[in-house]
């Protein structure tokens, strides 16, 4: 089965002054590169969001209009994978205890009758941006617009197994509070 990542890089960073989330560092590691790491195991890696240099090949990706939210960020680094991929890795940049073994268990939990798996938080919230999807559902869950949808909402309708987090794979870096509470 031939598995690829879109690593979501955008957003715009206000409760950060505007920093970019992916620069940010923790432990000497820029979240991007964390991101990178965690998705090692895929064949093919879209980062959506402004290019910078980055540890391994990887192809950049924008939504249009920019600034059209998660949803349609997920959708134009799908639209950028190359060859016959059947299942994507997702995650979003600002959560940098997300690792190879995270995917592992979420890629580990999808079954024939599943459209993916998403990681969940100890209060039963899902992570829609730490998951794995069959790109075919995707497909059939895409909406005609883009611009505004929720994650939440696109894949609202996807049957998915929900894999408990361990540890603080679930926490984000939203301000600078989150960051230093993670060791950074």
């Amino acid at each position: 089965m031939r598995v690829a990542a879109v690593v979501l890089t955008g957003g715009d960073g206000a409760r950060l002054g505007g920093v970019d989330k992916g620069s940010l560092q923790l432990a000497g590691t820029t979240l991007l590169e964390r991101a990178l790491a965690a998705t090692a195991a895929a064949d093919e890696v879209v980062v959506v969001g402004d290019p910078v240099p980055t540890s391994r090949p990887v192809t950049w990706a924008r939504e249009d209009p920019p600034g059209g939210g998660p949803a349609a960020g997920l959708l134009a680094g799908v639209d950028r994978l190359t060859g016959p991929v059947r299942v994507v890795c997702v995650l979003a940049v600002d959560m940098p205890q997300v690792s190879a073994a995270t995917f592992a268990r979420l890629t580990g939990a999808l079954r024939d009758d599943l459209d993916g798996a998403v990681l969940v938080d100890a209060a039963g919230e899902r992570q829609n941006l730490a998951a794995v999807y069959r790109v075919s559902a995707l497909a059939a869950a895409r909406p005609e617009r883009e611009q505004g949808l929720s994650v939440r909402r696109l894949v609202g309708g996807l049957r998915l197994a929900e894999v408990p987090g361990i540890g603080a794979e679930t926490r984000d870096v939203d301000t600078w509070a989150d960051l230093r509470d993670l060791g950074g």
